[in-house]
Parts: C-alpha cells; sequence; structure tokens
C-alpha cells in the first residue's frame, strides 16, 4: 500500500503597497533662502541622514544630480533641486548643507552610485552605512531597494517612476512622491540590516567595507574611450579605427556641448559599421540605413567632416593599446597555462569560502585582486606572503583573514596528472 502525502502550498503573502512616505512632511527645495531654513532644521535633528540622489543617466551627457533626498529623525523629508539651487547662487550655496551632512553617519542604499554626483557639489561623507552592501555581506539573495525593503519592513515599495529623466523640468509631483518613499524607509532599513549583521557577527566587517566605499576617489578615466564602444572588437584595420576614434570624439564634444547622452545622439553601431564600411561622399552617408539616430542628419554635416578626418589622417592609432596590468584572463589557457591552472585551482576554494560566510565572491574579494595573485604570486607562497600581497593591492583586514590560509594552499596544491 502507497501513502501519499499531500503537499500543501505555503500561502502567498501579500505585502502592504507602501504608496506615500509615511513622513508627513514632504518639502521642495529649489532656492538658496529654503535651502538654508532646511539646513538649519536638519542641525537642529540628530542622528544620521537618510540620503539619496536621483541623476538622468541614459537621458543626459553628464552624472550630476537632479535631486537630493535627505531624512533625519524628526525632520521632514527635504527634496533639493541642486540645478535650481545652483544657477541661483553658485557651488558655495550647498557649503552649509555639506557642513552639517558631515555631522553623522550618512544611509544610503548602492552608495558608491550617489557619492560621485555629491562629490561635485562638495558633499561628502564623514561615514556611511549602505543598506544595499549590509545586505549582501548579510547573505540576503536580493538586495534591491525593493526587495531589501520588502525583508525587513515587510512593505512592498512603489518603484514605477525608476527611469525617469529627471533633468525635466518641473518634476511631475507623482516623482517626487516616488523619490521621497526612498529616504522614507531608510532609517528603519539601516536599524534591520545593522541588526542582522551583528546577529551574523559581520558587523566589523561591513563596517570596513562602508569605510572603504566612504574613502573611494574618482578613477582616472580610461585612455582611447573610444574602443569600448559595443562591436570594436571587430575593427582591426588602422584607418578603420582612426574613423571610428574622429567619429565617437565628434559624438562625445557634441553631447557634452548638448548634454545629453551620446547614445541618444547615433548608437554605437552606427560609428562601427560606418568605420567598418565607410562611404564615400556626404549624400551616400546621407542615404545610408545602417547610420541611424536622432542626431544622424541632423548633424550630417559634423559627421561627415569626422568620417573625412579619419578616412585621411596620418595619426593612425595602433591595433592594440600597450598591454597594463595583468593580461586578460581569459586568454590565460594558451598563453599561460601555469597562471591559468592556478585560477582554477583557486576558484573552488573562493566558492566554498562564499558558501560558508553567505556573502557574494566578489564582495570576499575582488576579482582582480584574485586575478593578480594568481598570475604573479609572491615567490615563496604562504599565508602571510599571500596576506601580504593581498593588502598591497587594497583588500581589507577580514577579506584577507578569510582568505590568505585557504589561497595559499590552493596555490601550493599540485593538479593531478593522469
Amino acid at each position: 500500500m502507497t501513502l501519499e502525502t499531500e503537499v500543501t502550498a505555503e500561502p502567498v503573502v501579500e505585502l502592504p503597497l507602501l504608496e506615500r512616505p509615511r513622513v508627513k512632511e514632504i518639502i521642495f527645495v529649489d532656492t538658496c533662502e529654503r535651502l538654508s531654513t532646511a539646513v538649519e532644521t536638519l542641525r537642529k535633528c540628530s542622528g544620521p541622514f537618510g540620503l539619496d540622489a536621483e541623476r538622468a543617466s541614459g537621458f543626459k551627457y553628464s552624472q550630476r544630480a537632479y535631486l537630493i533626498q535627505i531624512r533625519r529623525k524628526n525632520s521632514p523629508i527635504y527634496l533639493i533641486d541642486p540645478i535650481a539651487i545652483t544657477q541661483e547662487g553658485g557651488l558655495e550655496s550647498f557649503e552649509e548643507l555639506a557642513a552639517v551632512l558631515r555631522e553623522d553617519e550618512w544611509i544610503l542604499h548602492a552608495a558608491s552610485q550617489d557619492i560621485p554626483c555629491l562629490r561635485e557639489l562638495g558633499i561628502t561623507p564623514k561615514s556611511l552605512f549602505d543598506t544595499e552592501l549590509g545586505s549582501r555581506i548579510a547573505g540576503l539573495a536580493r538586495v534591491g531597494l525593493g526587495a531589501v525593503t520588502e525583508h525587513f519592513l515587510k512593505l512592498k515599495l512603489a518603484k514605477e517612476h525608476s527611469a525617469v529623466d529627471w533633468s525635466i523640468r518641473p518634476l511631475h509631483d507623482d516623482w517626487l512622491n516616488y523619490a521621497a518613499l526612498d529616504v522614507d524607509v531608510l532609517l528603519e532599513l539601516r536599524a534591520g540590516v545593522s541588526a542582522l549583521l551583528e546577529e551574523q557577527g559581520k558587523t566589523n566587517w561591513a563596517a570596513a567595507e562602508f569605510a572603504n566605499v566612504a574613502a573611494m576617489q574618482p578613477r582616472e578615466p580610461k585612455v582611447d574611450r573610444w574602443r569600448s564602444m559595443t562591436g570594436m572588437h571587430e575593427i582591426k584595420d588602422p584607418r578603420s579605427l582612426a574613423i571610428a576614434r574622429e567619429l565617437w570624439q565628434a559624438r562625445e564634444t557634441l553631447a557634452e556641448k548638448l548634454d545629453v547622452s551620446p547614445g541618444r545622439l547615433i548608437p554605437d553601431s552606427s560609428i562601427v559599421g560606418l568605420a567598418a564600411k565607410p562611404v564615400k561622399t556626404k549624400p551616400e552617408l546621407a542615404a545610408s540605413k545602417t547610420f541611424s539616430g536622432r542626431a544622424s542628419r541632423t548633424y550630417l554635416d559634423l559627421w561627415w567632416q569626422a568620417l573625412s578626418e579619419g578616412a585621411n589622417t596620418r595619426d593612425l592609432p595602433p591595433a592594440r593599446l600597450p598591454q597594463t596590468g595583468i593580461p586578460n584572463h581569459r586568454t590565460w589557457a594558451t598563453r599561460f597555462p601555469e597562471a591559468d591552472q592556478r585560477l582554477k585551482d583557486v576558484k573552488p576554494v573562493m566558492a566554498e569560502i562564499s558558501e560558508k560566510l553567505q556573502i557574494p565572491l566578489e564582495n570576499i574579494l575582488t576579482p582582480d585582486y584574485l586575478r593578480q595573485l594568481c598570475f604573479e604570486p609572491p615567490q615563496e607562497i604562504t599565508e602571510d606572503s599571500v596576506a601580504e600581497f593581498l593588502t598591497r593591492l587594497g583588500a581589507r583586514h577580514w577579506q584577507v583573514e578569510q582568505v590568505s590560509g585557504l589561497l595559499a594552499k590552493a596555490l601550493l596544491s599540485k593538479p593531478e596528472t593522469a
């Protein structure tokens, strides 16, 4: 006789939808006078600052902040328009805000995305708590703001305006409501994430990662950024490379002048396609169906001039840039088999550490640090030498403690031979 066990699926619980901020007072700040009043109120309150910023990525050339949201315990939610305020009083208008914000910790979600645009206004953190990064270290499977809010607050966050053009003025009321929601939940999320980290014994690890994010400096711009266009790996001929370079530079200059995202003028595919198969005359360019984009005909003279410059210049770019740093690890199997084997040896070890700690691999150790270790390890491989190597690259103390011994052991192991 076979007994069948009836499996009852757990009922799906529909979480309450948080459509409007629970903080009753929301103040839009678009003048220097209103900003000064907001600063005074924030100064009188206490505790960390919930902070967020909205950019117009994909719409504008710059990565500047188009809205800054701030909340402190017992304060209103302030929605600050940096565009209007800068036009009225310049960057110095933000000096008082920057000073008060350095009085206490910032709470942000995915802080590394917002800090650069705030830094442009002279606003930098003294210390921070990143609810997204903290959630990663705590082992949450989903770490978007909506998912983290659902996990800790049991509320579903309305997120229907996450991809709007924040440069539009006047800003829509429903967009401002959405923006206010982001900081409405941050103070409570910090408490939830902090408690989970404490429970798991990861508080100090998270603090080290937060300090690292707060101290990050702007990256140096890449050399020959035009080579990063989608499809450029198919272009090998120096003359075609020169055409691609000139077209990219013309697009970049125009995009900066118009403050429009370059890809919204003409896409990479138009530039790469034209470089691969250049036309001979301006009418051919005008008639080309593959050369597209909203600015492809409006600025036809500009593109033709760039194409002509690339087709006739003597300044031909090399097919490849000189090697800097270690070679791409995807080439190691054929070019550097010993390094490739070392990388294969350590990957299972890192996976085991990730599983044990319930932390994503990339948050345990920067992938490039691991590749550098495998490509050119210390002459004498020991736990101490591996620890010193990783520390010199920038790994934090807790990361080094967790991985150096196991990585040294893996690097010393010999692969089995048939």
